[in-house]
């Protein structure tokens, strides 16, 4: 029995950091606009997962930890090519710049207009990391220093998006069931972390996560939700005229704007 829920465990864990990617990728498909989605959650994770399993080939620890890597890293690349294929159909300016990785240009890192240049930069990185590992791999204290740089990159994977979100004020486009799968599956992993033996690293880099993705459900609430908007939402239409007129007045109440601000937020998590 132990054996089968060790199992049942480990296959989670694999597919549970993809998962919540799968209604981001819908609302983009759906909308075909990919604006609410920060491309550089992709980048921390695709240098956090190649990381990681650099990490591996000096301190190898269970498997599904690393099959969960090569996973995650064929699901950013997926949402890679899907953001960049949008934002080329939606870009209407016929002297528009186009921005590659050849051009060696600081200030268009990740903002390239093709996805090939996603892939060759990762692959130049890849090699770089590579390398360093062939000629330091037998140096502990490089090796414990490639896993704490993987975690700690893991770890904030959610400041993009919190940053994005902050600069514009909202978090419209950005899928909430997406961050809810987010602090979800971070917390079943920082409880597999804790439980089973693997390098404290990633304990602590499942506390870490938790806690970012936690402030940005909380952003949800504050820039998503004002109080007319919130009674629109919360009262169906039929309800009647006299309803929303008080429910508008008490919007002034702390307390009311806490509680639309949650249902807010639960719903938007239903919704998919």
């Amino acid at each position: 029995m132990a054996h089968w829920i060790v199992g049942v465990s480990s296959l989670t864990l694999m597919f549970a950091g993809a998962v919540p990617y799968i209604p981001q990728y819908r609302t983009i498909k759906q909308t075909q606009n990919a604006e609410g989605f920060s491309t550089y959650v992709c980048l921390v994770l695709l240098v956090a997962n190649i990381l990681r399993i650099i990490f591996w080939f000096g301190r190898p620890f269970e498997l599904p930890l690393l099959a969960q890597s090569f996973i995650m890293i064929g699901v950013m690349l997926g949402m890679l090519y899907s953001v960049v294929t949008v934002r080329c159909r939606n870009t209407t300016s016929v002297g528009a710049r186009k921005r590659n990785f050849r051009d060696f240009c600081v200030t268009d890192f990740w903002q390239w207009t093709d996805f090939r240049s996603y892939v060759e930069f990762l692959m130049w990185f890849t090699g770089f990391c590579a390398t360093l590992l062939l000629v330091f791999g037998r140096n502990t204290a490089f090796v414990e220093t490639i896993g704490c740089l993987a975690v700690f990159t893991e770890a904030m994977l959610g400041m993009p998006q919190f940053y994005h979100n902050f600069r514009s004020q909202s978090t419209a486009g950005m899928s909430v069931a997406m961050v809810a799968m987010w602090t979800s599956g971070d917390l079943f992993e920082t409880i597999y972390f804790i439980v089973r033996d693997v390098p404290a690293q990633f304990a602590i880099c499942g506390l870490l996560q938790v806690s970012v993705e936690l402030a940005i459900l909380l952003q949800v609430i504050l820039y998503d939700v004002r109080p007319v908007r919130a009674v629109k939402e919360i009262c169906p239409n039929e309800c009647r005229q006299e309803e929303l007129q008080r429910l508008t007045v008490s919007c002034s109440d702390s307390t009311f704007f806490v509680e639309s601000g949650i249902l807010h937020l639960l719903n938007k998590i239903l919704t998919v």
